[in-house]
Order: structure tokens, then sequence, then C-alpha cells
């Protein structure tokens, strides 16, 4: 959670500096948010059961759908390891809910090399969110502790 919090922060600084980034919030929205987050029993990727994740995301969407921004999660498995997605964001929307997607590294953990350009989407609502990645939806998590901000 601590690390989901500094990225965050990192990450809203950068868009905040950026000229040509900051255009975007003023016809689009901002999506931003951090937290933690428990899977239902039975949560499954790549053949790990799933318990939660932390994470972490800043984006900035624009009015013809495209968006920037990050995207950053640490999926926790039962077996203590854990899978590391670090998104990169190119579209998304803010219409009551809020969505956006991108591609991904993934990093597995236990050694293996991590899978590039992997497609994520992630659905929000006030207090929760659902990631799909690689195609496997995931199950929703309720965010607790943390919060999900959009306009």
């Amino acid at each position: 959670m601590k690390y989901a919090a500094v990225f965050l922060m990192g990450l809203l600084a950068l868009v905040l500096l950026a000229p040509g980034v900051a255009t975007a919030a003023d016809d689009g929205g901002m999506i931003v948010g951090t937290g933690s987050g428990v899977f239902p029993a039975g949560a499954l990727f790549a053949g790990l059961s799933l318990s939660g994740l932390d994470f972490g995301q800043g984006v900035l969407t624009a009015t013809d759908g495209t968006a920037v921004g990050t995207f950053h999660a640490i999926l926790r498995a039962e077996t203590l390891q854990t899978i590391t997605v670090e998104g990169r964001v190119t579209a998304g929307s803010v219409a009551g809910l809020a969505s956006f997607s991108g591609t991904a590294t993934v990093n597995l953990g236990g050694g293996s090399a991590p899978l590039l350009g992997l497609p994520f989407q992630v659905a929000l609502g006030q207090d929760g969110l659902q990631l799909t990645l690689d195609g496997t939806l995931l199950p929703s998590v309720s965010v607790s502790p943390g919060a999900i901000a959009f306009e």
C-alpha cells in the first residue's frame, strides 16, 4: 500500500507538470486512486489463486476516448507470490462510471521473464474496481483501505 501511495503521488506530480497532458483534463476527465482489495475465493490468474491486490492509478481522459496515464497493481497470490502489473493507459472515459485500458508489462515473479504488451482494462466505481488482464476477467474488489475518485 505504501508503494502504491508513493507511486501515485509521483504520477500526479508528473501529470500536473506536463503542459501537453494538462490540456486533456480541460476537455475530458480525470481518474485517480490508490488502495487495496481482497479477491473472493476462486480468483485465478496464470494458474495462481489470488487473495488480493494493491493498486495505484492516475489517468487523464479526453473527449475522443483517448487517455494518458499509468496503472500499477500488485496481485497477491495465496502462495505469497506477487504478480506485478505496470500498465500504460491509452484509452478511457468517465461517464457515470469510469474505465480505462492499455497495455501492461506483467511480472509473474518466481524468476520468470516479464510478459510484455498484455492488454488490460479497468472498470471503476466509487468504491471498487474490476481488472481484466490478458482476457482474464478478475472478480470485482471493494477498496478498503483506499479511495478512487473520477470526474
